[in-house]
């Protein structure tokens, strides 16, 4: 059995906290789950959090770019907060630009820019 990685709610954000390795069908639920509670819930934003992650290889950051793109195409911002400094430079010299995914250094940085990203919208 694959464990699930928790979808938890914060007003109109849902937040994941990735505190295991994700092997292919984790991510695979992830998205799923992911998707059906921004459509569920009418989330606006999605906050990954990676805290936990202390290595990342090609497939972590294809995973965030792809779960990133699927909530923008739900209409849904993603940030992800939490990257240790090996991580950042571990996905720049792997060449993931991880591009549409913005990033904020904690939690309650990553909720202030959903919010003034929220509210300069039209």
């Amino acid at each position: 059995m694959t464990d699930r990685v928790p979808v938890l709610r914060i007003g109109d954000v849902l937040l994941v906290s990735i505190q295991m390795d994700l092997e292919d069908q984790a991510v695979l639920n992830l998205q799923e789950d992911l998707a059906d509670r921004i459509v569920s819930w009418a989330a606006h934003g999605v906050v990954i959090d990676i805290t936990a992650v202390e290595i990342v290889d090609s497939f972590v950051g294809r995973m965030l770019a792809t779960t990133a793109a699927i909530s923008r195409m739900l209409d849904a911002e993603t940030v992800v907060v939490g990257m240790r400094p090996a991580v950042a430079i571990t996905l720049v010299e792997l060449g993931l630009s991880l591009g549409g995914v913005r990033t904020a250094l904690d939690l309650e940085k990553g909720l202030a820019l959903l919010r003034r990203s929220r509210t300069a919208r039209p």
